[in-house]
């Protein structure tokens, strides 16, 4: 109706300035919006004072010339101007009822938009270290950014969904390291397990399959390993040097085929499990995207090397620094250490480098808030290499915080003291931990209310929205069991029996909302969709309460029976857009 709405403004005012009646002028963005009382109509629109400035005229007088020009429009009861020059426009019943055909008509579509025209779209999402499996935290951004995909492809955007996979780097190392040394545990050596290790159950896991497969093929006395590794942290050296000093030993002691076997079976175990738990959390890619092919294939080289070109790398102390205070950040960051080796940096500038090559329109990278300080400096590695930056866009996710009653989880994947995703979504359900996940914006801190979320009631947001497609659904089981039917031809004729207040507040919910989904997917705000399933069950509940649907009037029966099929469809098309389901008896 929006749309509608504008279009029918911006054949006024063109018509206005062919005639003279109205100063040729640029004419500003024309913004719709839904009144919060219904005294001043359905929508208003402030356009007659936006252009009070540049066509130098009364606003007033130029909403009279506005509201001259709109007459006989047949979904338009009346058009009134308010205030200063607001006009609000009164909708026909017609039109309102018009609402539950089209939601029919169009079925599972309804809702849907090109206001995308095609663009391609990358989200990359998680993308968490391979390192251990995912855990409650991961789980909001897990969500957020499958719904926000979803969203966008409902708005007419070519979306391709994108994981980006850290199988190289010093993390991947000290994987491998622990691993090696939970076999060499297992093999029988005796010695303290470094304090900066991987310690989760998953490493023991691993270590005992290397163990099936390989024997004591990688096994080596301890003392031989440690000899002349720096002193670990409870004995008064450095924990950083000392795995990194026990990293460079299994390197060396397996060589680079040994150590690659071990250094591949903790990737690709950890990725593995990745894999299927996020796919069992209903979110999907299209795409795993390794950081070693970047380094295989050239383009860290290249990107750096167009740095240099464009003399936004320096050389100092050996290494070689990126000029990102030029661009706002706060000190320069080094790219290339001092022994040749490229830092994360540098992978990160490759990898935004090549997803531009790629010829997205736009790129959107959602990473968890404690990465905002890095938003400024990829942006300006775009910007040294000659690329658009507004192209990329940062959204910051805050980690969900896990509650058991009053009692916070502590959360640590080098510890091994986390709740995986997966003991979540077992204790939960996919359904309510998705739905809680976006239940407030990306950028808000989340509690996770543990028993709320598993409580059968309707004081649990999915079940209560749930709850309502199921009701709508044993509703026609009872007009089957009565051995009666559902015309829709009938219901539709009849939609003008539907004057109640519950009813008309359904027409008008029903109306918001392929507004909510254009909406939430350009501002990239899931949580308006699941208030807005909120809002829309709430009403039909209210609804369900006040009045029967199964009566002797048929002409109204019918008529309310076509309604709540109506509701029942847009719960449902809103529900998967948000990967939860509807089940239809509860």
């Amino acid at each position: 109706m929006k749309a509608q709405l504008i279009k029918i403004i911006q054949t006024a005012l063109t018509d206005l300035i062919q005639q003279e009646k109205l100063s040729e002028v640029d004419l500003p963005e024309i913004q719709i919006e839904r009144t919060k009382d219904k005294l001043h109509g359905d929508f208003a629109c402030n356009i007659a004072m936006m252009l009070a400035k540049p066509a130098k005229m009364n606003p007033r007088q130029i909403a009279n010339l506005l509201v001259d020009s709109m007459k006989d429009v047949d979904f338009i009861d009346r058009i009134d101007i308010a205030g200063p020059g607001f006009i609000n426009f009164f909708l026909s019943a017609k039109s309102t009822q018009q609402i539950v055909k089209d939601v029919l008509a169009s079925g599972n579509t309804f809702g849907r938009s090109q206001v995308g025209k095609g663009k391609r779209v990358q989200v990359e999402f998680v993308s968490a270290n391979p390192t251990g499996p995912l855990h409650v935290g991961h789980g909001r951004g897990a969500a957020y950014g499958s719904v926000v995909s979803s969203l966008l492809m409902a708005a007419g955007f070519d979306v391709h969904r994108e994981y980006y996979v850290n199988d190289a780097g010093r993390q991947m190392d000290i994987l491998a390291t622990s691993v090696w040394l939970r076999y060499l545990d297992a093999c029988g050596e005796q010695f303290t397990f470094p304090s900066n290790a991987y310690k989760g159950d998953y490493v023991l896991d691993i270590a005992a399959t290397l163990k099936a497969d390989k024997g004591e093929l990688f096994r080596y006395q301890a003392s031989e390993i440690f000899a002349d590794v720096p002193l670990d942290e409870p004995q008064g050296g450095d924990k950083e040097l000392h795995i990194d000093g026990l990293t460079n030993k299994a390197k060396t002691l397996l060589g680079e085929s040994g150590y690659r076997q071990l250094f591949d079976l903790g990737l690709n175990s950890i990725l593995a499990d990745i894999r299927a738990d996020l796919a069992d959390f209903g979110t999907v890619y299209d795409e795993w995207f390794s950081e070693r092919s970047l380094m295989e294939s050239g383009v860290i080289d290249q990107a750096i090397e167009t740095l240099k070109n464009s003399k936004s790398l320096y050389e100092k102390d050996g290494a070689w620094w990126f000029r990102s205070t030029d661009y706002g950040d706060e000190k320069d960051r080094v790219v290339v250490r001092d022994n040749g080796q490229t830092t994360y940096f540098a992978s990160d500038i490759a990898y935004h480098l090549n997803k531009f090559n790629r010829g997205f329109d736009t790129v959107i990278d959602i990473w968890g808030s404690d990465h905002h300080g890095y938003v400024p400096r990829v942006k300006a590695s775009l910007e040294a290499m000659n690329e658009n930056a507004d192209r990329l866009k940062v959204l910051l996710v805050q980690f969900a915080v896990l509650y058991r009653g009053s009692e916070k989880v502590a959360m640590s994947t080098r510890s091994g003291d986390f709740v995986t995703l997966r003991e979540l979504r077992e204790e939960v359900g996919k359904d309510a931990a998705r739905f809680f996940y976006v239940l407030r914006g990306a950028d808000q801190h989340m509690d996770f209310d543990l028993e709320l979320a598993k409580t059968q009631s309707t004081d649990n947001p999915v079940y209560y929205v749930q709850y309502a497609y199921a009701r709508v659904c044993s509703v026609f089981r009872q007009l089957a069991e009565r051995n009666l039917v559902w015309d829709q031809v009938q219901g539709e004729i009849h939609l003008t029996r539907l004057v109640e207040e519950h009813e008309q507040a359904l027409l008008t919910a029903l109306a918001r909302y392929p507004e909510v989904i254009e909406s939430s997917a350009l501002n990239h705000t899931p949580h308006i969709l699941a208030h807005y399933l909120m809002d829309l069950s709430r009403d039909f509940h209210t609804y369900y309460n006040a009045h029967h649907f199964i009566i002797d009037d048929l002409e109204l029966s019918q008529a309310r029976l076509t309604l709540v099929s109506a509701v029942k469809q847009v719960i449902y098309n809103g529900l998967t857009v948000m990967g939860v389901s509807t089940p239809e008896t509860m």
